[in-house]
């Protein structure tokens, strides 16, 4: 039972943990203006010229922190508070979405890596949540046994995603904290507002490899225990 309670439990107070912090880190770092007024969108071009990436479009998109890094467009796409936004956190986030379009640059293996498990995981992600939403309540049936182990496929591929996309944002990071400083766009002073910033979202995405973890965990134990019981 301890173990059903940590499964279930931990996953969810990280999950809430990470959302709460990173909210709380951006919206207190998007107060905070940078020295040198330059815009989110002037500082991911800075950081991917710097890296002689030229051909990358930099565009304005809609919502709240849906900034992301589109490889196969050659798109780097930020919200409006930091396209415009001169913030410690817009300037952050913008640096951070350039890195990623340095490690395609580079060829960084990990990226490639989550690129050519994105297809399986559009696939496994919908599975999953059936799965884990009603089959457990036709375990002991045939179908019910069926869609558990399409349930641990699934979420195991989910697992194996989330596990790759750990080192890709760390790294991403890692580039935009350093490029930021050795570009001047900041100085050394305020990096402590950025890296704030962007360790609270890196948060995120170990608190969804800890729900995947879980979920797949719990489907194991599911299925050990009906082989037990035949």
């Amino acid at each position: 039972m301890l173990i059903w309670i940590l499964l279930i439990i931990v996953p969810l107070l990280l999950g809430f943990y990470a959302q709460m912090r990173v909210s709380s880190a951006y919206n207190k770092n998007i107060q905070i203006p940078s020295r040198g007024r330059i815009t989110g969108r002037e500082a991911a071009e800075a950081v991917m010229n710097e890296a002689g990436i030229h051909d990358v479009e930099i565009v304005e998109v809609e919502g709240h922190l849906t900034d992301h890094y589109d490889p196969i467009h050659k798109r780097l796409a930020l919200s409006s508070d930091n396209y415009r936004g001169t913030s410690l956190a817009a300037l952050g986030v913008s640096a951070h979405e350039a890195g990623h379009a340095i490690q395609h640059k580079v060829g960084y293996a990990m990226m490639s890596v989550r690129q050519a498990l994105i297809p399986a995981m559009q696939f496994a992600a919908p599975v999953a949540y059936v799965v884990c939403g009603f089959g457990i309540y036709l375990i002991g049936s045939a179908l019910g046994g069926l869609m558990l182990k399409l349930g641990i496929a699934a979420l195991l591929v989910m697992t194996v995603f989330q596990l790759v996309t750990l080192p890709v944002e760390f790294d991403a990071s890692r580039r935009a904290k350093v490029q930021l400083v050795k570009l001047g766009v900041l100085d050394a002073d305020e990096m402590p507002g950025v890296r704030e910033t962007l360790d609270a979202a890196a948060l995120t995405y170990v608190a969804a490899f800890v729900a995947s973890a879980g979920q797949l965990l719990q489907l194991l134990l599911l299925a050990s225990g009906g082989r037990r019981n035949d």
